[in-house]
């Protein structure tokens, strides 16, 4: 299943087990950890592997997620948003300043590298100095990629109970992002269907 990383930006928030909404940004220890398993998603010149984040940039990058998810839920509208952050979402316009200003803050220009006896591949430069202010101009950059092509008329919010997750729909008819998610949807919708309504003929 393909990844982008701006939908598992927007995923680390999820939903706990337990009824609630759980964090995976929490500390800057989780930052560390989401990044360096991002490494085959980021380019070669941020170095996931090896960047170790502060506080400073775990906040920078809850901000980027909300502006994410903020967005997410535009695309998906009018269709419902995830229900995680429904009633506290970061309005549309504040979003959209807040991404763009974030993917600006990198320049990076392309470089060709082209070995005599090897393969042409593409490199990045960068002036920038700083690999904190990096992750987030190139999550931020990877949100308007995302959210600029063709995946964006295929995003949606998880309609299962619990589930605060959005997805890209992979094909005409699928409801949930994941069949998990899938089971649980249906188990509910049968329980609805025959729960025994108080007071009528079979009720205790």
């Amino acid at each position: 299943m393909e990844r982008w990383p701006a939908l598992e930006l927007a995923s680390t928030i999820r939903h706990d087990g337990d009824g609630g909404v759980a964090d995976d940004l929490a500390t800057a220890e989780d930052v560390t950890r989401w990044i360096r398993a991002q490494d085959d998603l980021l380019p070669a010149h941020i170095r996931a592997g090896e960047l170790t984040a502060d506080d400073t940039l775990r906040q920078g990058i809850i901000e980027l997620r909300g502006a994410v998810r903020a967005l997410f839920a535009r695309a998906v509208s009018p269709a419902p948003p995830s229900p995680a952050d429904a009633r506290h979402l970061m309005p549309a316009d504040k979003a959209l300043a807040h991404l763009n200003a974030a993917a600006a803050r990198e320049l990076v220009a392309p470089q060709l590298d082209w070995p005599r006896d090897g393969t042409p591949a593409a490199r990045f430069l960068t002036a920038q100095s700083d690999p904190h202010i990096g992750v987030l101009a190139t999550l931020a950059r990877a949100a308007v990629d995302f959210l600029s092509g063709p995946q964006r008329e295929q995003l949606r919010a998880c309609t299962a109970p619990r589930c605060v997750r959005y997805f890209v729909k992979s094909h005409g008819r699928q409801e949930w992002c994941k069949a998990s998610c899938g089971n649980r949807a249906r188990a509910a919708r049968h329980y609805k269907r025959h729960r025994v309504t108080p007071g009528l003929p079979g009720a205790d």
